[in-house]
C-alpha cells in the first residue's frame, strides 16, 4: 500500500515512466514490455524503409504475428492449457510447485530427501508443459515460409530482387513453384516436429515419475544448466536463464521466460534463413547481415546497453544510492525501503528520497530502453537496406565487366 502511495505522489511526467519500469521488472512484464520494444524496433523502422508494397506487407504480417505469438501465447498455453492437463494427477500439495522454476526445485532438493522424491513427480510435469510450448518457436519457424506463400499468392512475387525493388523483372514460374514447394515442405516439417514434442510430452507427463531416464530428460528440459554444469555456478545460471525451456512464474502463474525467448529466436532463425535462401542470394545476405544483431538484441533486450550505462555511471560517481560495486541495482519494488533508510540517515523526507531514487532508476533502465528502440531499430533497418542495394549494384557491375571481358 505504501509503495502505491509513494508512486502516486510522483510528478505527472515521472509517474507513468515509473510504473512502466516497475512493470518491466516483473516476470509478466517481460511479455508486454518486450512486445512494445521489439515491435517498435522491428516494425516502425522497417515500415519507414520499406521498398515496395509487398515489402511493407511482409513486414507488417511477419512482425505483427511474430511479436504477438512470442510474447502473449506462452502464458496462455502454459498456464491455461498444458498445466491443467498434465498437473491434474499430481497430489494436491504438489500442484503449486509446478510454477516454481525447475532449477530452484533442484537446488532446494540437494540436501532434502523428501523434496527429491517430490521432484520425481513435479519435474516430469513441468517438462511436459514446456514441451507443449514448443508450438510457439515452431510456428515462428513456419511464419517465414507462410510469408513467402502469402507474397506469392497476393503479389505474385517470389524473387527478392523484385520484392525489394532492386529490379523489375518478369517472375520466373519455375522459381515460384520452387518457393511454393519449399514453403509447404518446411511447414509440414515444423508440424511433424511438434507432433514429436507432443508425443514426448505425453510420455514424460504420464510415465516420468516412474522412469529414471525420463526424469533425467525432464531435468535437461527444465534445468539444463543445473543438469550439465552444476559444478560451475556462473555457467549453470547463464544456461538456465537463456537456454531453458521452462516457464517463469508470477504470483503462482506460468509466464514466459527468457529461455523460451531464446528458443524462439534460434528455431525461428532457422526458418528465417531458409525462407530467405529460397528467394535468392540477395535475401539471404540481407538476412545474414541483420539477424545476428537483431537476434542478440531480442534475447538480451536493452540489458547490454543498461550494463554499459551502469558501469559508466559508477565510474563517474553517479547514482551512488542505487549502483553498488558489483554494478547491481535494487528492483523497483525495493526503492521504497531504500528511501526510508536514506531519509533517516540524511534526515530528509521520504518523498524526496523516493523521487530521487525513481529518477535514477528511470535513467538506468529507461534510457537504454529508448536508445535500443531508436538506434537499434532505425540503424539496423536502414543500414541493411543500404548494403543490400550496394551489394546488388556491385555484383551487377562485376557481372557486366565479366561479360565484356569474355566478349573480347
Amino acid at each position: 500500500m505504501q509503495n502505491k502511495i509513494l508512486i502516486n505522489i510522483l510528478p505527472k511526467y515521472l509517474k507513468p515512466v515509473a510504473k512502466f519500469i516497475r512493470h518491466k521488472e516483473q516476470p509478466s512484464g517481460l511479455s508486454t514490455t518486450r512486445f512494445i520494444q521489439d515491435f517498435s524496433v522491428c516494425m516502425i523502422p522497417k515500415a519507414t524503409f520499406s521498398r515496395s508494397i509487398a515489402d511493407l506487407s511482409e513486414n507488417i504480417f511477419l512482425e505483427g504475428s511474430e511479436e504477438s505469438l512470442i510474447y502473449f501465447t506462452p502464458g496462455l498455453i502454459g498456464e491455461h492449457v498444458s498445466r491443467k492437463i498434465f498437473s491434474k494427477n499430481l497430489p494436491q500439495n504438489l500442484k503449486d510447485s509446478v510454477s516454481i522454476k525447475g532449477s530452484e526445485l533442484l537446488d532446494k532438493a540437494i540436501d532434502n530427501k523428501q523434496l527429491k522424491e517430490d521432484n520425481k513427480q513435479i519435474l516430469p510435469v513441468k517438462a511436459a508443459i514446456a514441451l507443449t510450448a514448443m508450438i510457439i518457436p515452431l510456428t515462428e519457424y513456419s511464419l517465414n515460409y507462410i510469408k513467402n506463400l502469402l507474397t506469392l499468392k497476393i503479389f505474385k512475387k517470389s524473387d527478392f530482387k523484385n520484392i525489394a525493388s532492386l529490379e523489375k523483372n518478369q517472375e520466373n514460374k519455375i522459381q515460384q513453384e520452387k518457393v511454393r514447394r519449399s514453403a509447404k515442405r518446411h511447414i509440414g516439417f515444423a508440424a511433424a516436429c511438434y507432433s514429436l514434442c507432443l508425443g514426448l510430452a505425453a510420455l514424460i507427463g504420464t510415465k516420468g515419475k516412474n522412469s529414471k531416464i525420463l526424469q533425467e530428460i525432464s531435468k535437461l528440459i527444465v534445468a539444463p544448466g543445473t543438469k550439465l554444469f552444476g559444478k560451475y555456478p556462473k555457467i549453470k545460471n547463464f544456461v538456465n536463464k537463456y537456454f531453458c525451456m521452462d516457464f517463469n512464474s508470477e504470483n503462482g502463474k506460468l509466464v514466459m521466460s527468457k529461455g523460451q525467448l531464446t528458443t524462439c529466436v534460434l528455431v525461428g532463425g532457422c526458418g528465417y534463413f531458409g525462407a530467405s535462401a529460397d528467394r535468392g542470394k540477395e535475401n539471404l545476405k540481407e538476412t545474414a547481415t541483420r539477424f545476428p544483431i537483431v537476434g542478440l538484441y531480442v534475447i538480451t533486450g536493452s540489458e547490454l546497453v543498461e550494463n554499459g550505462l551502469k558501469k559508466l555511471l559508477y565510474k563517474l560517481g553517479k547514482c551512488k544510492d542505487l549502483i553498488d560495486k558489483n554494478l547491481k541495482t535494487p528492483d523497483f519494488n525495493e526503492l521504497e525501503d531504500l528511501a526510508y533508510k536514506l531519509s533517516k540517515s540524511k534526515k530528509t523526507s521520504v518523498q524526496k528520497e523516493y523521487k530521487s531514487l525513481v529518477k535514477q532508476k528511470c535513467l538506468i533502465s529507461g534510457l537504454p530502453f529508448v536508445f535500443s528502440i531508436g538506434v537499434m531499430g532505425f540503424f539496423v533497418s536502414g543500414i541493411t537496406n543500404y548494403f543490400t542495394r550496394k551489394r546488388y549494384e556491385k555484383a551487377k557491375i562485376n557481372t557486366k565487366n565479366l561479360d565484356t571481358n569474355a566478349s573480347k
